[in-house]
């Protein structure tokens, strides 16, 4: 539901400023969007109008281009090539032929202004490739500031509690961070054709880059990757910008993450933030969203085995698999290859080694760990910190179990080629990844398949191609490949005992269960590749957008807090004049009112009407032509008390179990529920949620039982209600009853009483009486008022009719719904219910009411 508290807020003022940065020099290319839609951009010019026959394109926007660079010292000439290892150049072979993939994102080195520009047209006719060259200063600021030194260790759950455990959240650094997401887009949006292309955003670098796509196309085809670990809800929401960075989240169509860890906590900290509920749809994962249904995707990436077994069948990695061979022979090899930063726990995983070779003294001469260490990607106290921890241990180590021609513990602390690498993966008996916390990290799939080999590594190494491989993986699990890898030893880095306990099982385990392990991770990994991963991802996406041009599209908001409201173009909000002016031309009316929600706000503490409500109830019920009816899930007692004075006023409650034609009238039961042993049963199953769930409470009626939640956690009382949903559904099987989800409750009543049946019978006692209803409005917001909406629609338009009436039913707030119309909040239905009572026409009322039992009706 969208409130009028929430169009417009003072945060999103704040931040407004934030989105006035100049555009980049270069005009943008002017395109034609759907039918009856303005493009957010200035309108003076032409505009190109595209062919239908438009290639697509599949705009993949991140960080660094996959593009090597360098300036000839002497020529003075630039020279691209693309990085054959990057994963977003790979990630391209999961695209279909008739696609075209262009790249948008920075490049790793420093280009002079005034050869921008030629090295942007360079880049784009010869690989594709769009640069955003941001200012020397913002790249600081941006890269090493916000994203390395604040948000990838906030990510990576170190908080800054202290000046030397982390840096604090500085506004200029995050001002610098939108600065630059918005020059990213400004370059998205100089290649994009909205109506035909994708764009798939990566990484925390550019989280806040959605929002400006989506205010300049409100149907860009638009997703997001995450690749770094989504923290749980409790680290995300010490974040100060949090709100900021999770609505621009929400304005792609698809959000991935590796793991459903990552999305779990991504899920939470919707429900806990922003008050949005999700749902499985058929296995996808979607968040509804102001008319929008954001999906999840869950898959973790892959690699690319091609570009791995030719890196295996290069003469230099065969070499130097000779090399290492002959330099360990004897040795038993385990291998650990990771960047140096203070979260992949390389000092943690040398304890274990030093404690693996104080315990078994028999591994002293015939063990020994490799550990190569690929440059750091940030700079800092923390890294400096950790190499200096590293180098320390492994004198130790060393010192302490070494002797001559034997070292325990090899560092490799430069930059390795991929041939040296795949070579140490070939011949390693065992690969430890011991991340503290880390996204994915693919060593362990790269270590898989060079374990599997070729022909020519087998040759190179004197290995029969016909004999059975092996190997063996001990991994953290708290790294995003963990769950995917099912044979290997899953360790808490922490423990170091626990550690040097796997390497030494991995080291001593049987032959035929490593060929086990194995062959199990080698099958997963060579189907799940690189491509599979985009492909699917893809494939996902263009499900996800498909509804993107039969929906109607408004921008809300400011700054960084807008977003897009999507309708049904058969949903529209309800125009107070267009409804006055049906209400005047008609004569017999029947008007249907839900209570909280609907006339009182849901999260009121008060929930007696206010005097506004009574006064405008009173008159709507004083017009002759009008039967007005409260239909609530409440009791009667309440109602009764609450309306006693609407002398004319019809009140149904308990969803209808319960109903009263006028003040003077008495209460009528529906005769459809008249056993109550079901009570005995249900009541202490949802007395034993309760004690279980604090903040919840069991709401007693006379015809239903109502257990509530709103007041618990989010998260554990949506997980205690589907779980009590299935407990009564099961214990009630044989029972003349419905368990129902609602608006933070669970309700059990008798089958057959619904808001539904309320509606019928009062416009069948219209017809019966000879006054056909040719005016019927319902209003209502929850799951139990869309049963009204049905029967109106039903019972008003049966063919018996001489003429149909004029339908409103109306929702309150923008959600999928049965009704046509919607009204924002409960502030609009009084106003509406204010514009239609001036309307009317007061005059005494019959004394001949029209009133009916529910044994007549029957």
């Amino acid at each position: 539901m969208v409130s009028r508290s929430s169009r417009i807020s003072l945060l999103e003022l704040s931040s407004a400023d934030m989105l006035s940065f100049p555009q980049t020099p270069r005009p943008l290319p002017r395109v034609l969007t759907a039918p009856g839609m303005i493009p957010d951009v200035d309108s003076s010019g032409d505009l190109d109008v595209l062919s239908p026959k438009t290639r697509q394109k599949i705009i993949i926007v991140a960080n660094f281009l996959p593009l090597h660079a360098q300036k000839d010292p002497e020529s003075g000439r630039w020279c691209f090539s693309f990085d054959e290892d990057a994963l977003y150049l790979q990630l391209k072979d999961g695209f279909s032929s008739n696609s075209d993939v262009v790249y948008v994102g920075s490049l790793k080195v420093d280009v002079d202004a005034s050869e921008q520009e030629e090295v942007s047209q360079k880049l784009l006719e010869d690989f594709n490739c769009v640069p955003t060259f941001l200012p020397p200063d913002l790249q600081k600021k941006f890269y090493h500031g916000f994203c390395k030194q604040y948000l990838w260790t906030l990510f990576h759950y170190m908080l800054p509690i202290c000046p030397d455990h982390g840096n604090g959240f500085d506004r200029m650094l995050w001002q610098a961070y939108v600065s630059a997401n918005k020059i990213f887009a400004d370059k998205v949006l100089e290649v994009i054709n909205p109506e035909y292309d994708f764009v798939w955003v990566h990484d925390y670098h550019l989280m806040v880059l959605p929002t400006f796509l989506r205010k300049a196309f409100n149907r860009v085809k638009l997703g997001f990757f995450l690749h770094s670990p989504f923290p749980s809800s409790e680290i995300y929401r010490t974040l100060p910008v949090r709100e900021e960075i999770m609505k621009a989240l929400l304005n792609a169509d698809l959000i991935g993450f590796h793991t459903y860890d990552y999305a779990r906590h991504f899920l939470s900290c919707c429900s806990r933030l922003m008050g949005l509920v999700f749902e499985s749809k058929r296995g996808h994962i979607g968040i509804e969203y102001f008319g929008r249904t954001v999906y999840i995707k869950i898959l973790a990436v892959g690699i690319h085995m091609g570009q791995l077994e030719s890196a295996l069948n290069h003469p230099s990695s065969s070499m130097k698999a000779k090399e290492i061979q002959k330099q360990f022979k004897g040795k038993k090899l385990i291998l650990g290859a990771d960047d140096m930063d203070i979260f992949k726990g390389i000092s943690l995983k040398l304890l274990a080694m030093e404690q693996l070779l104080q315990q078994h003294e028999e591994l002293r001469g015939k063990l020994v760990m490799v550990q190569i260490i690929n440059p750091a990607r940030s700079t800092g106290k923390d890294v400096q910190e950790a190499k200096r921890e590293t180098y320390m241990t492994t004198r130790r180590i060393n010192e302490d179990f070494g002797f001559p021609g034997y070292e325990p513990v090899i560092l490799i602390d430069r930059k390795v080629p991929t041939y040296e690498k795949t070579a140490y993966y070939a011949l390693a008996e065992c690969c430890i990844v011991n991340a503290v916390r880390d996204g994915m990290n693919l060593v362990p799939y790269k270590y898989t398949v060079c374990r599997q080999g070729t022909p020519k590594m087998d040759d190179a190494l004197g290995i029969a191609s016909a004999s059975c491989r092996a190997s063996m993986l001990v991994v953290s699990e708290f790294i995003g490949c963990s769950p995917s890898l099912s044979g290997a030893i899953k360790v808490n880095p922490w423990d170091t005992g626990a550690v040097a306990n796997a390497l030494y099982s991995a080291i001593m385990m049987p032959d035929l269960e490593k060929q086990l392990r194995h062959e199990k991770h080698f099958r997963y990994i060579s189907t799940h590749d690189v491509a599979y991963w985009s492909r699917a991802f893809v494939q996902d996406l263009d499900r996800a957008c498909k509804d993107h041009y039969r929906k109607r599209c408004w921008g809300l908001g400011f700054g960084l807090g807008f977003r897009v409201l999507s309708l049904s173009p058969s949903f529209r909000k309800l125009s107070i004049d267009h409804i006055v002016s049906a209400y005047r031309r008609t004569n017999r009316r029947a008007i249907f009112l839900d209570y909280d929600g609907t006339v009182v706000p849901q999260a009121s503490i008060v929930k007696t009407p206010s005097p506004e409500v009574i006064s405008v109830l009173n008159n709507l019920c004083d017009d002759p032509k009008n039967t007005v009816f409260i239909v609530s899930g409440r009791g009667k007692d309440s109602l009764n008390e609450w309306f006693a004075q609407c002398e004319n006023l019809g009140l149904a409650a308990e969803h209808g179990y319960f109903i009263r034609w006028s003040r003077t009238s008495n209460w009528e039961t529906n005769p459809i529920g008249t056993d109550f042993d079901w009570k005995r049963i249900a009541e202490p199953v949802m007395r034993s949620y309760t004690e279980t769930t604090d903040g919840s409470n069991i709401e007693a009626k006379e015809s239903a039982l109502v257990w509530h939640h709103q007041d618990a956690d989010p998260d554990f009382g949506t997980c205690q209600a589907k779980e009590l949903l299935d407990h009564l559904e099961n214990v009630l099987a044989n029972e003349p009853v419905v368990v129902k989800r609602g608006q933070h409750i669970v309700e059990v009543k008798p089958q057959g009483v619904t808001k539904g049946l309320v509606a019928e019978k009062v416009l069948s006692a219209m017809i019966s009486n000879g006054k056909q209803p040719d005016f019927v409005m319902c209003i209502g917001d929850d799951r139990s008022d869309e049963d009204m909406f049905e029967s109106i629609s039903s019972i008003a338009n049966e063919s018996c009719l001489p003429a149909a009436p004029e339908i409103f039913a109306c929702t309150v707030g923008q959600k999928p719904s049965k009704a046509r119309y919607y009204l924002d909040d409960t502030v609009d239905v009084v106003k509406l219910l204010q514009g239609l009572a001036t309307a009317s026409v007061i005059k005494p009322r019959c004394s001949s009411e029209i009133q009916v039992s529910f044994q007549d009706t029957a």
